[in-house]
């Protein structure tokens, strides 16, 4: 990944991960829960329609966890846009350690649950976070505007 697009791609992902917890989110609703039915069904393979947000806890917790995302998501896009060149180590800090603590909680939480799928998906996002912001604060990949 060249230097240039680092900061793109960051905020690409950072979007992808603000338009889960919006999925996410809706599955607080019965009438807005069919993508985040189908989502959880997939985590917890087979696809097999047997996993649903069908009750108030866990449409509570759907709400809670989309607003994190969505929060999640918010903060990596600034970071991104207002740290990226002002204080290129900081925002590698910031972004690989809360990436990481994020995917350790989630991946273990999914793995004991037996989500399986998700600590896959979990695997694939942390990396498309923490490769490209590995490289941010070292010479070639802080690009001036």
């Amino acid at each position: 990944m060249s230097a240039d697009f680092t900061p793109t791609w960051l905020k690409l992902t950072s979007l992808f991960v603000i338009l889960l917890g919006l999925l996410v989110a809706a599955g607080a609703h019965p009438a807005t829960a069919l993508p985040a039915n189908i989502l959880t069904d997939i985590v917890f393979w087979p696809l097999d329609g047997q996993q649903a947000l069908d009750a108030e806890a866990a449409h509570m917790l759907a709400a809670i966890s989309g607003g994190v995302m969505v929060g999640w998501g918010l903060m990596m896009w600034l970071v991104i846009d207002r740290l990226y060149l002002a204080d290129p180590r900081l925002a590698r800090l910031l972004l690989v350690e809360s990436t990481l603590a994020w995917y350790l909680v989630d991946s273990t939480g999914s793995f004991v649950s037996g989500a399986i799928v998700n600590v896959l998906l979990n695997t694939a996002l942390m990396l498309a976070i923490v490769v490209p912001a590995w490289r941010i604060g070292s010479r070639a990949a802080v690009v001036q505007p």
